[in-house]
């Protein structure tokens, strides 16, 4: 029987009881903080998510770093996804298991999106894994992947890695098969420069995905899932499930990346938000499926900003224009219930990104004032906890440089199970440079 929530009269009473001090140059502190996270989730979590506040917080990544290992070290977890393309990750994942390529440098750009590569805590994390692969004494090996759409703010990639997964999978089951898709397939692809042109992601005429081509296209990804899953049970018998089920995954991908395309080409006041939405649902299938793949052998860690993860919906505004859609969080505490958890992050300042001391009476200011110079504290989705004084609690302001970082609001104690808040932060080593 699980322990009774806790209620509390007022936030700063909550924060005093609950808080737990750690820092990231302390193992001991370190490790005792995040084996009581560890235990308060329990065992139903085979899915734990860490959120960033922004993208390049030194501290936040290396809290991700460390935090990750303690997961593999002492908890079970045997395999990481993070916010780059998921289709250019098998690259890394193959040099963390010993294949194909010798050095980090090889899988630094093609394995990576966003340029993630080029960040030195990225190196350190991918390094470590590697090492730790190689170590005799440990008999499951862990592993890396990749859970974002291939899709960024300047272009989205062509589906042609996608579907030449699935095709090659079936090529050396069937190759007759595999030939008479990839007829049908190859011609209908083009150019990837069509796909991927940058002018798309604003002007909906530039797109192709509603073209003639890409509509027969998207038919013939239709046909080649259902063929892969009319003949399921001979395929599995020939290469096991796993394979089978990746193969089927990468078509799924495809067929999703050809959806995004088409609401590329559309003219609608909902298109980006629309085209936000389903990044994210491509998010969470990814991982869902990384989860199912790994079902058995551990449990998997995931690393993205915290608006990807966090189980409320988005609403962000840009300009005059607002964008609302259900983050991968959402859709995966639909998919999976209690098998997933997921901790936010919060930074008190940073001069490095723009960030000044936090207003009183914020979120932020009640949290950093706690013993430090980082600490975890459980939300209780807000369960226990004051709810006029949740109502009244003003957002800090944003950040002068750093568009990515979010400040918490009230609802953050409802979409994370833990928060982890940190004094401050730099900005990562070898991360494009803020204006």
């Amino acid at each position: 029987m699980s322990d009774p929530t806790p209620t509390y009269a007022t936030l700063d009473a909550w924060i005093a009881a609950e808080a737990i001090p750690f820092t990231l140059d302390d193992p001991a502190s370190f490790n005792a903080a995040v084996d009581a996270v560890i235990s308060s989730l329990g065992d139903a979590v085979a899915l734990l998510g860490f959120g960033e506040a922004l993208h390049g917080g030194e501290a936040l990544l290396r809290f991700r770093n460390r935090l990750f290992q303690r997961l593999v070290e002492a908890h079970g977890y045997r395999a990481i996804a993070i916010e780059s393309s998921f289709p250019r990750s098998r690259l890394v994942d193959d040099f963390v298991a010993g294949r194909g390529p010798t050095s980090y440098d090889e899988v630094r750009d093609a394995g990576f999106s966003h340029d993630f590569g080029r960040l030195e805590a990225n190196r350190e994390l991918v390094e470590w894994m590697r090492d730790y692969n190689t170590d005799p004494s440990h008999a499951v090996m862990i592993a890396f992947s990749g859970f974002d759409s291939p899709t960024e703010a300047t272009g989205t990639d062509s589906p042609r890695q996608l579907l030449a997964f699935a095709l090659a999978y079936l090529a050396a089951i069937d190759p007759a098969l595999a030939q008479a898709h990839r007829e049908r397939i190859e011609p209908l692809l083009g150019q990837d420069a069509a796909w991927e042109n940058p002018a798309a992601m604003l002007d909906p005429t530039q797109a192709i995905g509603l073209s003639p081509a890409a509509t027969t296209l998207r038919i013939e990804t239709e046909e080649l899932i259902s063929e892969m899953h009319a003949r399921r049970p001979e395929l599995v018998a020939q290469s096991g499930w796993s394979r089978y089920a990746e193969a089927v995954h990468h078509a799924s991908a495809a067929r999703q990346m050809l959806n995004y395309h088409a609401e590329l080409a559309r003219s609608s006041d909902d298109r980006v938000s629309n085209l936000l939405g389903l990044r994210d649902a491509m998010m969470a299938d990814n991982l869902a499926s990384m989860v199912a793949r790994e079902r058995g052998r551990g449990k998997v860690f995931a690393f993205a900003h915290n608006a990807h993860l966090q189980r409320g919906p988005i609403s962000m505004r840009y300009g005059d224009d607002v964008f609302a859609w259900q983050p991968a969080g959402a859709h995966l505490a639909a998919m999976l219930g209690p098998a997933y958890a997921a901790i936010g992050s919060a930074v008190g300042v940073s001069a490095a990104n723009g960030i000044g001391q936090p207003e009183p009476g914020t979120l932020e200011s009640l949290l950093t004032a706690a013993p430090g110079p980082a600490r975890l504290i459980p939300t209780h989705r807000g369960a226990g906890l004051p709810a006029t004084d949740l109502a009244a609690l003003p957002t800090r302001s944003a950040s002068a440089r750093n568009g990515s970082y979010f400040p918490l609001t009230p609802r953050s104690l409802a979409d994370f199970n833990w928060l982890a808040v940190f004094d401050e932060t730099g900005y990562a080593r070898r991360a494009t440079p803020l204006p």
